[in-house]
């Protein structure tokens, strides 16, 4: 791995800048090789660019391409079920510079995008696939607009990056120690050149990958909130009276059995804490985090990958090309799921002191002091006369994307350098889950003991066995999620350049680029189907209720090494198979839960949205140097267009019946975006970067959705907003580099990106034209006949600003032993503000939080070793404390990642000259990234939510190459 700033005519092969022949891309390999070269490049280039190089052909230094970019300063990465990846299955995962979404996606200097979005999927990538990857921080007018958090580049192979006849063939195995699954990669290239003679020649090359990987997440679920319980010690007189009362009511809570005994108490669940006696108060705790179920997931990942090229040139003036890209990414997981229902009654309860505060509660609306409402959470008990759910389920999720482009380069003089470039990509995305719960048969019950307090939290049963049949019953069969988008976009750009003979103004540059992208989504979701004898929903008493003893194809038991058996309880619960799921299986066993058919879902029409943008771009750029260049840069501007049309479907019920409708919006808005770049050598080998630029973050192509609905028993309802504006930021850079040597050096620098229009949701009273005017019984602190509507709007100015530190350094020949011995690290701080709306429609309450999915510090420090013939590398990476998704208005009802470090390893020898055994080392601490109740900072309280076990990853692999 290298880790550089990037020049421009290198990272993007003349895609950026027009005067740059596509041969001049750096290829080396070996680690000292690499770093070298980034050094000269890092000093060389004009722009905040970071990136990372394949050292030889099919081989990063990870095995997945999210995680190789956390060695870069400023990105951060998730990592779920063993890999690095995106939360929420879509865009890229990534935060750069502390902004996450807010990242564009480039193949080879072409917009790329995952279906539905306007980010690529990251996690899709193939890392046999990857030449290298760039990251622009503060991108240049030439660039394509669209991020204001970073600028990933995504560069494959080329014809030109080969000097003769050249292949190469990889094949390797890959297993993580929780699957217990052996899986292959395949990658293969060839490439060559001919001379035609008369100063020309053909270029071709064809690159080909098929990956798998198997995964696993164990994790514990559980809830948050403040979960009030009030307990009512069984030797009570107020226990008593409930006994006689709720014991015709709740069969499940035989409270008559437990009068007078003073090791159970009844938890008595309260909405809120009005109306309570002092005695009463005392009793009263909070219970986030108390649920703790058993949840195991094994997550399949395919990748496919095809890249072909060609090219022809002429006395290397003229050259005509075209290149295809083809990945396919499939997301596939069995998961299985126990769930305890708890019983009322609870024995030998323990709580532990924990200060609930207003603050928890709800930021201290009010204000005042933030006095403490409860002194204790709940810590263990066993949960008497529980009852047991559990859910097998599968997911398949699929990313399809093609791009194709072609173009032409043609140099008439040395001064002038010209190109045209069209692209055309198609991208489908597919995302089906399905699952089938289960019940306990009629009449069983278990003793739940929980521990809601350590990690993980612990769990056990004592009663029936959790694996026979015969004690379940089929309870619903659910498609949750069965939606589909297909996306389709082209591009067609003009560059040119020019360079002046002599004079300060070194390069003028311009182009002109139209694009345009089509999104459809389409939704098929449907849920419990009851899978009953009489297709209705299961009885109470399961006298419809269907033994799961009576269709024993359609089961499994669960994994019995659930987090390796450090929860407590290790596994082994019935479940229905994941793999049942597939086709009309369910719908053939449980003729009576009227279950479509495969292939004839019916699609739910209000969900369908259309989305077409065309934009419209030019840039002039000038680049400039002193004679001795000892102060060099360029200065810029960025002029586009925005087009968008959007549809929705509504349902118009102002006549009592509902009628669909198409509800059409279209917008349109134009934005300057200027930048300008400077560097100045304070002395030889010491350089003082200043770098501003303006950019902007398109809204998510789902949040411009026209879509209307109300409820008009509450009259509240929710709207999309079609007339968001894009995010804006004034970005700067400053920055000092010292360069010792040929690889070693050491920066810092400070960056600060100034936000307009951060997207906050409102809710507000209006007349609702598709809906009768709202008369309801509940109040909905709006005029007459109004709607409690919630929306987005770009509503606040934020930041996010930090420092970066780097630094790299070899021994060289004069340190004996240590000549071998190499290391680089890299620190990051940053500082976001992320305003969002808490209040409501008389009362708004704007907060300032912490970015989502953002660590304020990390740090990356890889140690490095290189002797003729082997290598190796140790990289750990640490982040504090992160924001899960979003804040919520209440603390105690929030998420966190707390603090954590990756150890990753990888290691190569050359067993002869053009036969390499590589071995990769994923993740050897064994870490996952925990989840807690409520948020970094004044609301962290180190009460685990949600324990994850990914298991370490190991990969071996020979590589065989022939040919430069």
């Amino acid at each position: 791995m290298q880790l550089s700033a990037m020049a421009l005519a290198v990272s993007q092969a003349f895609a950026q800048t027009p005067s740059q022949d596509a041969g001049t891309t750096v290829v080396v390999s070996g680690i000292r090789a690499s770093a070298s070269s980034a050094v000269a490049i890092k000093r060389d280039t004009m722009e905040v660019v970071d990136s990372i190089s394949a050292e030889d052909i099919g081989k990063l230094p990870d095995m997945n391409v999210a995680e190789t970019l956390t060695r870069v300063p400023g990105v951060q990465g998730y990592r779920y079920g063993g890999e690095g990846a995106s939360p929420v299955g879509q865009g890229s995962g990534l935060t750069i510079r502390g902004l996450s979404g807010q990242t564009a996606s480039q193949v080879n200097g072409r917009s790329y995008f995952t279906a539905g979005a306007r980010e690529y999927n990251i996690e899709g990538a193939i890392p046999g696939m990857v030449a290298g990857i760039d990251v622009f921080k503060n991108p240049s007018a030439e660039h394509i607009e669209g991020a204001i958090g970073g600028l990933v580049n995504i560069r494959t192979r080329k014809p030109s990056d080969f000097k003769e006849l050249t292949a190469t063939l990889s094949v390797n195995a890959r297993q993580n120690d929780m699957a217990k699954k052996t899986d292959p990669e395949l990658f293969g290239l060839v490439a060559n050149k001919f001379d035609l003679g008369g100063g020309s020649r053909i270029g071709v090359m064809a690159a080909g990958v098929y990956q798998k990987s198997t995964g696993r997440s164990d994790n514990n679920p559980a809830n948050g909130g403040a979960n009030f319980k009030r307990a009512i010690r069984g030797d009570s007189a107020e226990y008593a009276t409930l006994a006689a009362a709720n014991t015709a009511n709740s069969p499940n809570q035989p409270m008559a059995a437990y009068v007078g005994r003073n090791d159970v108490s009844f938890l008595q669940n309260l909405p809120n804490l009005s109306g309570l006696t002092a005695e009463q108060a005392a009793n009263v705790m909070v219970a986030p985090g108390l649920t703790s179920n058993a949840f195991q997931e094994t997550i399949y990942r395919t990748r496919k990958g095809l890249s072909l090229a060609a090219d022809y040139r002429h006395s290397n003036t003229l050259r005509f090309y075209t290149e295809g890209e083809y990945t396919y990414y499939q997301y596939y997981q069995n998961y299985r799921g126990l769930n305890s229902i708890d019983g009322g009654n609870v024995q030998n309860l323990q709580t532990t002191p924990f200060a609930f505060t207003e603050g928890m509660a709800n930021r201290n609306l009010n204000g005042g002091s933030n006095d403490v409402l409860v002194n204790q959470r709940l810590r263990s008990g066993t949960f008497l006369n529980s009852t047991i759910n559990t859910v097998g389920g599968e997911e398949h999720r699929p990313y399809t994307t093609w791009i194709a482009a072609a173009g032409v380069e043609w140099s008439p003089s040395a001064a002038w350098a010209l190109k045209g470039d069209f692209s055309y990509i198609k991208a489908d995305q597919t995302q089906d889950n399905r699952s089938v719960n289960l019940d306990s048969a009629n009449g069983l019950y278990w003793s739940t003991n929980r521990v809601a307090d350590g990690a993980p939290h612990q769990l056990t049963f004592n009663g029936p066995s959790l694996s026979d049949p015969n004690n379940f019953v089929f309870r619903d069969y659910s498609n949750g999620t069965y939606q589909k988008w297909d996306d389709n976009g082209y591009a067609a750009r003009l560059d040119a350049a020019y360079s002046p003979d002599g004079g300060f103004l070194t390069k003028i540059k311009f182009g002109a680029r139209a694009a345009h992208q089509k999104s459809l989504f389409t939704n098929f979701s449907f849920a419990g189907k009851p899978l009953t004898s009489d297709g209705k929903a299961l009885a109470i008493n399961r006298s419809n209720g269907i033994s799961a003893s009576t269709m024993t194809g359609l089961l499994e038991t669960a994994p019995t090494n659930f987090m390796n058996g450090d929860a407590g309880y290790a596994g082994g619960y019935l479940v229905a198979a994941p793999t049942a799921l597939d086709g009309n299986r369910i719908m053939t066993a449980f003729p009576n839960a009227s279950i479509p058919a495969e292939g004839s879902y019916p699609e739910n029409p209000l969900a369908r949205r259309v989305f077409n943008e065309h934009t419209l771009a030019g840039y002039l750029v000038g680049e400039f140097a002193t004679e001795d260049e000892r102060l060099r840069g360029n200065v810029g501007v960025r002029l586009v267009r925005t087009n968008t049309d959007v549809t929705a479907r509504v349902a118009n019920i102002t006549s009592g019946a509902v009628v669909i409708a198409e509800n059409i919006k279209s917008t349109s808005y134009t934005n300057a975006l200027p930048t300008f770049n400077l560097t100045y050598n304070i002395q030889k080998d010491f350089l003082a970067r200043f770098g501003y630029g303006r950019g902007l973050t398109r809204p998510d192509i789902s949040s411009l959705n026209p879509s209307i609905s109300v409820n008009t028993v509450n009259g509240t309802g929710s709207a999309g907003n079609p007339d968001l504006r894009p995010q804006l930021a004034n970005s700067f850079d400053l920055s000092l580099e010292r360069y010792f040597n040929a690889t070693n050096y050491v920066s810092a620098g400070l960056f600060d990106k100034q936000i307009k229009g951060f997207l906050s949701g409102i809710t507000e009273c209006q007349t609702v034209a598709l809906a009768p005017a709202y008369s309801g019984s509940i109040a909905n602190s709006c005029p007459v006949g109004q709607y409690q509507i919630t929306k987005s709007v770009n509503a606040q100015d934020g930041y996010a600003r930090g420092i970066e530190v780097a630094g790299q350094y070899f021994f060289d020949k004069d340190a004996g032993w240590l000549q071998n011995f190499g290391g680089s690290a890299s620190y990051t701080y940053v500082d976001t503000s992320n305003p969002i709306n808490i209040g409501s429609v008389t009362a708004p309450r704007v907060i300032d939080t912490q970015q989502p999915m953002v660590s304020k510090n990390s740090y990356t420090v890889t140690g490095m070793y290189e002797a003729k013939g082997f290598s190796a590398r140790l990289a750990y990476t640490w982040r504090s404390d992160q924001v899960l998704f979003g804040v919520s208005p209440s603390p105690i009802d929030g998420r966190y990642i707390r603090s954590y470090g990756i150890v990753d390893a990888s290691l190569n020898y050359d067993i002869m000259s053009n036969l390499t055994l590589s071995v990769n080392l994923g993740n050897l601490t064994n870490k996952g990234l925990d989840r807690y109740v409520g948020e970094p900072g004044a609301y962290a309280t180190n009460v685990e939510r949600q324990h994850y076990l990914n298991g370490r990853t190991f990969a071996l692999g020979l590589r065989y190459k022939f040919g430069k």
